[in-house]
């Protein structure tokens, strides 16, 4: 299976890579298991600052491959829906600790769009297609990605318009409706995704942590508990070691060197 998802890491940067140009990295199950065990394993690699999520050979990722889904048992397709509802851990990049970043080439479709929705920051090439296609399976998205995370991005009336449609969306409309921040040609894709990775690790993971989490729980609480929960991870920081080796090398007029504690 590590012919078809790669994952390796360097520099502070992990890189889990589908690697199936020829189905334009459609993925089967199988592929999907190890997809989530190396997102989990980036979540709890003290190594690993950022994670970055690509595609190989042009695309990003068709999909689920229907013709592995075609091969499957209604039975088995129902017990693994009833399995996401019995597991605190159904969005492996929404729930990975570190910042993520999806480097989105060719198509991201179905799954695709789903995993790209799920990461933190989103870069598109110029050759990027995104449908949300579901509907015209007669489905719902997959994951849940698309009708929980969609709307708070984009807003409701736009997230729906895809989802009813599963039309196919450019990389500019994309950005225009706060989907992708940025859009480059093919072959500055990981370059921008890299340097942003770069970027994103000279800050400290401490703070990182805690701003992603306050981030997403804060799309569904009340704003009264987001402040008591801000205010107790404010004071986490005031005792991490991170706080205290930004503050001392601001005074000291040095670069920081962070640990995550």
């Amino acid at each position: 299976m590590s012919d078809l998802i790669n994952y390796e890491v360097a520099e502070g940067i992990a890189t889990l890579a589908i690697n199936r140009p020829e189905r334009k990295n459609a993925m089967t199950y199988a592929m999907s298991k190890a997809f989530h065990e190396y997102a989990h394993q980036a979540s709890e690699d003290e190594a690993v600052r950022v994670l970055v999520i690509t595609g190989r050979g042009g695309s990003f990722c068709a999909g689920t491959d229907l013709s592995d889904l075609n091969n499957e048992a209604t039975e088995e397709r129902v017990e693994r829906s009833d399995a996401m509802r019995r597991t605190d851990v159904f969005w492996p990049l929404f729930h990975c600790k570190k910042p993520t970043i999806a480097a989105i080439d060719g198509p991201a479709v179905g799954m695709g769009i789903e995993f790209a929705s799920q990461c933190d920051i989103r870069i598109a090439s110029t050759a990027a297609r995104m449908a949300w296609i579901f509907a015209q399976r007669g489905l719902v998205p997959d994951t849940g990605a698309g009708s929980w995370l969609l709307p708070r991005m984009i807003g409701t009336q736009k997230a729906l318009e895809l989802l009813y449609t599963g039309r196919f969306v450019s990389p500019e409309e994309a950005k225009d409706m706060g989907f992708v921040l940025d859009v480059v040609e093919p072959e500055a894709l990981l370059e921008r995704a890299y340097g942003l990775a770069r970027e994103i690790c000279q800050a400290s993971p401490f703070a990182q942590r805690l701003t992603k989490e306050l981030v997403y729980a804060g799309l569904s609480r009340p704003a009264s508990e987001h402040v008591k929960a801000s205010a107790e991870a404010l004071t986490a920081c005031f005792q991490s070691e991170d706080h205290q080796e930004g503050v001392r090398s601001f005074l000291e007029k040095r670069a920081p060197e962070f640990t995550g504690r």
